[in-house]
């Protein structure tokens, strides 16, 4: 098995493989390109951007500056906006639904590492993915760690972490992101 097939899979992997540095550094020189672009050649930079995103629907919108992993990993829905200074670590699949608005400065973090001494001193880590379900709002600031999945019509409050599941239609905030209030997603 690859290093490549162990990050994406879950298992402990060494992230300084040929393989996945140079797919890492590939990255780098695209969004470094974009997030340098000046705002007269948005074409040109949502072409650098469609070339970086491992997939997406119709209609998605990133401000610059933008930082992230590989790229490839990166799964966007349709009507999907991230504001300025997101960072995605996508070593594993991170998959963003239909209609999601992300904030300023949100961070998303497949990435971990173990917690023991001994293993993380060897340098190697592991991925979760995470999923953004459809119509999620997500405020600025905030931060979904690895393995998470936040569910459709959540509310995401501004400078939460989030390390735990988020069931549809509610709003959570804090540190660790709590479940604040309900929200009636329902037609009326």
């Amino acid at each position: 098995m690859t290093e490549k097939e162990k990050m994406l899979s879950g298992q402990l992997y060494d992230p300084m493989d040929p393989v996945l540095s140079k797919e890492r550094y590939k990255a780098r020189l695209k969004f470094q390109k974009i997030n340098n672009l000046p705002d007269n050649q948005i074409k040109e930079r949502n072409k650098l951007l469609k070339d970086l995103i491992g997939s997406y629907d119709k209609m998605f919108w990133i401000e610059p500056p933008f930082y992230c992993d590989y790229g490839s990993n990166i799964k966007l829905g349709k009507k999907v906006f991230i504001n300025f200074n997101c960072c995605i670590l996508d070593t594993s699949e991170i998959k963003i639904g239909d209609n999601v608005m992300i904030g300023p400065n949100v961070q998303l973090y497949a990435a971990t590492h173990p917690l023991d001494i001994k293993t993380r001193n060897s340098l190697l880590e592991y991925s979760k993915p995470i999923t953004i379900g459809n119509d999620v709002w997500i405020g600025g600031g905030a931060i979904i760690c690895p393995g998470v999945t936040v569910g459709n019509g959540a509310v995401i409050a501004a400078g939460s972490v989030v390390v735990t599941d988020i069931p549809d239609n509610v709003m959570v905030a804090g540190n660790p992101a709590v479940i604040k209030k309900e929200i009636d997603n329902s037609e009326k």
